[in-house]
């Protein structure tokens, strides 16, 4: 046989793959395959693509894997026949993906507006029928005017809080605890003569604080949850700080934080944005809108609440213990198929579909 004529009994070996049965990334060793697996969160509760089953860190990763710039083709092609753009979902067929737009696709609230809101029609409610009800959950929304020298201290001027139903439950602009050097019209509509009447900013905390505390005791609230209400908002913690109160860590639902809302690199998304790509209408056309913005907050809140992930599979709760499944052996996790790896790991966060 010629030295350079190829060996017919000479098989090639394909190097083995092992691929991650969560996001299909491979590795060319098992262990670097279970090291992917300890840090990388993946579960049943990320955004998963409805043609190959990729399941992604967020909906905006899910949206750049079927329509951005290096989009996989063929779920590009089967997304755009058959895939909404709002809620992310593919349906088995164009007809069904018609009817269900006209139930995803929602219309922008009426904004509440400056003019003629007297803090009496918007009390917060005082009857049994509602501290009563629980568990459930209100989005809050605050507006700030000016303060300090050059007015970029943040003061706090109104708030508003709605419920489930999208049904105001407390209102009222809030006295400035120092003068107001801007009121930054052009934003928030607001003037000296809105602000004239407010309240007293520890009158505003005390209505509050019985709204989502429902009636019980802030430690019982601290200690687990009790009856007290789930605060949704953008910026959660920027509300806090101006109203200068706090809440239960565990009780905060922040459309800002929350990772299947978040960009790529995991930094916030305006709420106008999020309105608008996953409600699909457009807010602060106008000035900013504390009452609109409550019910845009809300509405994302119950959307993402409503994702349906297996059943079986609860995630992780308030503590994030983020190798507590992984505690096996090298030799016992290297031995595991790429499924069974996936079924023991955990997201990093409280997913929102837990709630309901």
């Amino acid at each position: 046989m010629d030295e350079f004529e190829p060996n017919p009994l000479k098989t090639l070996t394909v190097p083995t793959r092992h691929k991650c049965a969560a996001c299909f990334r491979q590795f060319k060793r098992k262990e670097h395959l279970v090291a992917h697996m300890k840090i990388s969160h993946h579960s049943v509760h990320q955004p998963r693509c409805g043609v190959c089953h990729k399941y992604c860190k967020s909906f905006e990763s899910l949206r750049e894997h079927i329509s951005g710039p290096l989009a996989k083709a063929h779920c590009s092609s089967v997304f755009a026949q058959k895939g909404c753009h709002i809620c992310m979902n593919v349906f088995g067929s164009p007809v069904s993906l018609v009817e269900h737009k006209e139930l995803c696709l929602l219309t922008a609230s009426t904004p509440l507006g400056t003019t003629n809101i007297p803090y009496k029609e918007y009390e917060a409610l005082e009857n049994e029928n509602y501290i009563g009800r629980c568990p459930e959950a209100v989005a809050i929304d605050c507006q700030m005017v000016g303060g300090g020298s050059d007015g970029s201290l943040d003061l706090l001027a109104r708030v508003c809080l709605v419920d489930e139903e999208e049904k105001m439950i407390f209102h009222t602009f809030v006295e400035p605890q120092i003068s107001v050097t801007d009121y930054r019209y052009e934003l928030t509509g607001l003037t000296e003569v809105h602000l004239r009447d407010a309240i007293p900013l520890r009158e505003v905390q005390e209505k509050i604080s019985r709204i989502l505390y429902n009636g019980e005791s802030i430690g019982k609230a601290r200690l687990d949850g009790g009856k007290a209400k789930l605060l949704v908002g953008h910026n959660l913690d920027c509300k806090l700080d101006c109203l200068l109160m706090s809440y239960p860590e565990p009780l905060l639902r922040d459309t800002a934080t929350y990772p299947p809302l978040m960009k790529t690199n995991f930094s916030s998304h305006s709420l106008k944005y999020l309105t608008k790509t996953y409600l699909g209408y457009d807010i602060r056309l106008g000035t900013y809108d504390t009452f609109q913005d409550c019910v845009s907050v809300m509405r994302l809140y119950k959307r993402m609440r409503a994702q349906e992930h297996q059943e079986g599979k609860t995630g992780t709760s308030y503590t994030y213990d983020t190798k507590r499944n992984f505690t096996l052996a090298a030799q016992d996790l290297e031995n595991m198929s790429p499924d069974e790896l996936f079924q023991i790991s955990e997201s990093n966060y409280h997913c929102w579909c837990l709630d309901s």
